[in-house]
């Protein structure tokens, strides 16, 4: 069994602007299928406009902000989940004055790309 906290203070910086990550479970924990990863955006951050083939999955923890996905943008708050498909072009945005959390499930085999981060 493994617990680890979501905690802010151990994320570390990725290639974006204002943006950290911490895989909270994935490959170096020997799971086999999924990883969990843990970003915080800072007020004004955002990550790329970016697309992968995989999909993921994503649970706001904390903050408000937006979320673009293949040209559409919708508010994101605390408590709110969404999908976003495999192959489609996307970007978080804090457009707040706090911290925006989200974790983020994504296949094991991608959970330290920092070419494709927030994914």
């Amino acid at each position: 069994m493994l617990i680890r906290p979501a905690d802010p203070n151990t994320t570390t910086p990725v290639e974006m602007e204002d943006v950290s990550m911490q895989v909270m479970v994935g490959r170096e924990d020997n799971a086999p299928h999924f990883s969990l990863r843990h970003f915080v955006v800072q007020p004004g951050g955002h990550t790329p406009r970016h697309q992968h083939n995989y999909e993921h999955e994503n649970y706001i923890i904390e903050g408000t902000g937006t979320i673009e996905c293949d040209g559409e943008i919708e508010n994101i708050q605390a408590g709110d989940t969404f999908y976003i498909p495999a192959n489609k072009i996307h970007q978080f945005r804090n457009n707040s004055d706090q911290p925006l959390r989200f974790l983020c499930l994504v296949p094991t085999t991608f959970d330290g790309d920092q070419a494709t981060p927030g994914s």
